[in-house]
């Protein structure tokens, strides 16, 4: 593709969660005139969520994907693009910034906000990638309604993990939590409320072996790391919540990131180490990892590409 065939944008916000949609808003109320691309999931991680409870202005709790289209809509209201499109490859040398959208559509952009979030990690067993899609899932909102009435496995430690295991529990009849360790790092009230769960047992200081099953998941066996011995559990469903990984592969050649992919910002910012290229939300927050969090880094993304546009003149 040549140069020709590029489009020119003031600010380009990439990906679409809360970092992502709460940039657009901003960066849209100060005339930014922003073009954001949703990415591989429309919305984020908060999309796979069920019934969100901590995010501030919704009192009575409220879906994670009915809280992404209100952000959405928000974002549109305020005159923000918001397009379809997956940025598959950039050029952060020069100025202005070039990142292309689906291998095809150049983007020329003053600024660029990154707001790629993180995905699911995976066990990576030869097992669990050729059963995924038939008993296998990274997601337990998204599938578990497809096991009702069954037994299914988890696998995590974490937040995630325990409540993802206690929707589970709502919809099967046992839930097999696989832990790494002998204790969880879930918080003491996600713990607690595991442990209250008559139909979750924990399976600590166990590791998975292999998922059973040739075209369907029908078992699991697992192996205690303190004894050697291994058990095969009779299961339909295997889920996976082991953390994520930032989605921030195609930036490496350009940005500063720590070593398992996180953006480094510079502290108090949203900046990277490229003059007019911003990072927010999960894509560069490994600690607290919050809709509520990311929103707020979304905007000083927004605030932060317009105070650099507005000293480059380009504003």
């Amino acid at each position: 593709m040549t140069d020709t065939a590029s489009e020119k944008v003031q600010c380009l916000i990439i990906g679409s969660g809360p970092a992502g949609y709460t940039a657009a808003i901003y960066a849209a109320r100060a005339n930014l005139k922003p073009v954001l691309y949703q990415g591989i999931q429309p919305g984020g991680q908060l999309t796979i969520t069920t019934e969100v409870e901590n995010y501030p202005g919704y009192p009575e709790g409220k879906t994670g994907p009915e809280i992404m289209m209100d952000f959405e809509a928000q974002a549109k209201r305020m005159g923000a693009d918001i397009r379809y499109g997956i940025a598959t490859k950039v050029d952060f040398s020069g100025h202005p910034h070039k990142v292309w959208i689906d291998d095809e559509k150049l983007i020329e952009a003053n600024a660029v906000i990154i707001s790629t979030g993180a995905s699911a990690k995976w066990l990576g067993i030869e097992s669990e990638e050729r059963l995924n899609g038939f008993g296998v899932s990274a997601c337990a909102v998204c599938d578990g309604f497809f096991f009702r009435g069954r037994e299914v496995a988890i696998v995590g430690a974490g937040d995630t993990a325990a409540e993802e295991a206690l929707y589970l529990s709502k919809l099967c009849t046992n839930v097999h939590m696989i832990v790494r360790r002998n204790e969880m790092r879930a918080s003491k009230i996600m713990q607690d409320r595991v442990f209250n769960s008559p139909n979750i047992k924990v399976h600590f200081d166990s590791v998975t072996e292999e998922i059973l099953g040739e075209k369907n998941v029908t078992g699991v066996r697992i192996k205690n790391v303190k004894t050697n011995e291994t058990e095969e559990i009779p299961v339909g469903g295997f889920f996976v919540a082991i953390g994520h990984q930032p989605n921030s592969e195609i930036f490496k050649d350009y940005l500063e990131m720590d070593e398992t992919g996180y953006i480094i910002t510079t502290p108090g910012t949203s900046k990277t180490n490229v003059e007019g290229v911003f990072a927010a939300g999960d894509v560069q927050d490994k600690t607290y990892r919050q809709a509520v969090t990311a929103a707020g880094s979304g905007c000083m993304a927004a605030l932060d590409a317009e105070r650099y546009l507005g000293a480059k003149g380009l504003h």
